[in-house]
């Protein structure tokens, strides 16, 4: 046993060595990232303000930019009302501790008004506007002559192609996709998508930092709707289909997957929660650019529901009804 503590110590001694070197050829090296420290998220919906108020609980520098101060003084109200929520669990009786963790992730964000100022001193700017795609390229057209040359982009898109929106850049080896999921404080998993262009030091930053939050990361290629949207929304269409050719109805297909397959809703459930005219836009851009793939075909009953204001849970009724 005594024999043995020598080796025992040599070994961990070299393999802290080894370590220390390689994350020191890392850090050193010129293909790698700079840190991510400031952070720009341009678009103050529901993702928008989620996005920074966890990049602000995580101490990063958030600038959150919007055209119309409406959005942004919204989006501050969400972020308080959610810090609000966690402190109750997390500083359960401790008030002083509760309100200094609001004030000190309430003053990291910046709102803008302006996207010039906004990403002047960004080291990472996140999209996150409405999915239009003349939209997104005229926003990272512009950016793209602004932001600083280490400034890394990305796109929280959810359905359109990552390669898309980013070709309109010149720096395409810097771009990717961070795709987080509604509410972005309680969802955990983050996205995290390359391109052919996207460098591996742009994905190892982007990754790191979806980790830095507290997130669990998955990698996923350039794919229409990436890894849970590509397998969720035919999934969800499909059922659709089923009740359009009779052979069920929502509620008890609903139960079947809910008791038979163990999922926490069923599809007519999901798809009420993240809206049929969501749900429909998605298939329908899917169709546009894959029309033989017999998943992203169209659905006359989910059309339907869409063309009589129907959207789900937030208008009240989709394939059921809610009170408002």
């Amino acid at each position: 046993m005594s024999r043995a503590r020598p080796l025992v110590s040599h070994t961990r001694q070299l393999t802290r060595s080894l370590f220390v070197s390689a994350r020191q050829q890392t850090e050193d090296s010129p293909a790698a990232s700079p840190p991510i420290k400031n952070v720009t998220i341009v678009g103050a919906g529901l993702m928008g303000a989620g996005i920074a108020q966890v990049a602000a609980q995580s101490n990063f520098n958030v600038v959150l930019v919007d055209q119309e101060d409406e959005y942004l003084e919204k989006a501050l109200v969400i972020i308080r009302k959610s810090l609000d929520r966690i402190t109750k669990k997390k500083f359960a009786n401790e008030p002083k501790g509760a309100e200094k963790f609001v004030q000190d992730t309430m003053n990291l964000v910046k709102p803008r008004l302006d996207v010039v100022r906004g990403v002047a001193e960004a080291d990472l700017v996140i999209e996150a506007i409405p999915e239009n795609m003349e939209y997104k390229h005229k926003l990272f057209s512009t950016i793209d002559e602004v932001a600083p040359e280490h400034c890394l982009f990305a796109s929280n898109t959810s359905s359109f192609s990552i390669t898309e929106i980013g070709s309109v850049v010149k720096r395409q080896d810097k771009f990717g996709g961070l795709h987080f999921f509604n509410p972005v404080p309680m969802m955990q998993l983050v996205e995290v998508i390359r391109t052919v262009h996207t460098s591996e030091a742009t994905f190892n930053a982007l990754y790191k930092f979806g980790e830095d939050l507290g997130k669990t990361c998955v990698s996923s290629g350039d794919t229409p709707g990436f890894i849970v949207n590509r397998l969720l929304v035919p999934y969800m269409m499909d059922a659709v289909r089923m009740i359009e050719r009779g052979e069920g109805t929502p509620e008890d297909i609903d139960t079947a997957m809910k008791l038979g397959a163990g999922y926490p809703m069923g599809p007519f459930q999901l798809a009420d929660y993240v809206g049929l005219d969501t749900t429909k836009f998605i298939i329908d851009g899917w169709h546009e650019k894959e029309p033989e793939n017999p998943l992203f075909e169209p659905s006359e009953k989910l059309n339907e529901l869409v063309e009589q204001g129907n959207f789900g849970k937030k208008s009240g009724k989709g394939f059921y009804k809610y009170k408002k």
